[in-house]
């Protein structure tokens, strides 16, 4: 198994007037290292979007906060893929600094057809990449 990883420094237009990470700016970074992580495996969705016609809308998000973060502090997010299905895709994110756990997150993402809006099965290239970042049983 294999996790995709990634650092983002917590800027003061992410943080709340008391200087800590306000909840929606996480979920807005949570999306830009999704993002990151498939132009990783060589699908950035500029290309899935306009040339394959394949959405990635989030079909359900949970989250448990553990400890506030601050302004300017580096938050490590780790991805791993815990079940890949005919068209989910199930994320498990962990969030931490210098080590330390601040915030997790459950997302199920679903391959969408642009042009019908319906679910559709993952075409082969992204199930076999996709199959690489899935977590041991």
């Amino acid at each position: 198994m294999s996790t995709f990883s990634t650092q983002r420094a917590l800027r003061f237009g992410d943080c709340d007037p008391s200087g800590i990470a306000y909840f929606p700016s996480y979920f807005d970074i949570l999306n830009g290292v999704v993002e990151e992580f498939w132009r990783e495996l060589g699908f950035p969705w500029p290309d899935l979007i306009g040339r394959r016609r394949i959405g990635l809308p989030t079909a359900h998000l949970d989250s448990d906060f553990v400890k506030p973060s601050a302004f300017g502090e580096v938050l490590t997010f780790t991805l791993a893929v815990v079940r890949l299905g005919q068209s989910s895709l199930h994320l498990a994110h962990r969030i931490s600094s210098a080590g330390e756990p601040r915030w997790s997150a459950n997302q199920v993402v679903v391959a969408t057809d642009l042009d019908t809006h319906r679910a559709r099965p993952w075409p082969e290239d992204m199930r076999s990449s996709l199959s690489r970042f899935m977590e041991s049983p």
